[in-house]
């Protein structure tokens, strides 16, 4: 791995943070536009800083760990600030599960690794990664266009969307976490 600190992978990771400020501002004051907007910026550094790491040949340990960090900083803040959007339908409990699944697999990955064991995201990691963006892609369009009169029409297929995938997110959430912890004692007890 090339251990460099300063090279654009790394840089796009570090930006999720003042994003995801940025990102509950506009939350808290209800601007959901500029939320919307900030969140698939923050998603689009997601996707490039990967790609980047591995086209140019810049994968470090710091993004390695890093970059599914501020991921997680970046879902579960937005989750948290929309516990008091009523409109959102994000209770705490659900709030608490994921950010709940998120420290109990991050705290079980760093044991294993520090182990020498590889405990690397599987597919169905990446799914509910996929579908925790999508939910609050589809709860800030809802949010949006929710009292315009031009998207009268559109607010049914989004809702529906929205719903769809807040319970689709959950499930995948707890679900996933309970396949990384059967993964986990398996490779405990060989």
């Amino acid at each position: 791995m090339n251990e460099k600190l300063c090279n654009v992978p790394n840089i796009l990771t570090i930006s999720r943070i003042p994003l995801t400020v940025l990102l509950c501002v506009f939350i808290d004051q209800r601007l959901w536009l500029l939320a919307l907007i900030t969140f698939v910026v923050a998603a689009i550094t997601d996707w490039i800083d990967g790609w980047w790491a591995r086209k140019f040949n810049q994968l470090s340990t710091f993004g390695r760990l890093f970059d599914p960090l501020t991921d997680k900083i970046l879902i579960g803040s937005a989750f948290i600030f929309l516990v008091t959007v009523p409109k959102s339908a994000m209770e705490t409990w659900m709030v608490a599960v994921v950010i709940g699944r998120e420290l109990l697999i991050t705290g079980v990955r760093g044991y294993l690794e520090s182990l020498g064991k590889k405990f690397a995201a599987d597919w169905f990691g990446k799914l509910k990664t996929i579908l925790q963006c999508g939910w609050l892609v589809a709860v800030l369009a809802y949010l949006t266009i929710h009292n315009q009169v031009w998207a009268e029409p559109l607010v049914p297929l989004v809702e529906i969307l929205h719903y769809g995938l807040l319970y689709a997110m959950l499930a995948a959430t707890m679900l996933s976490g309970l396949q990384y912890c059967v993964k986990a004692v398996k490779m405990l007890t060989e």
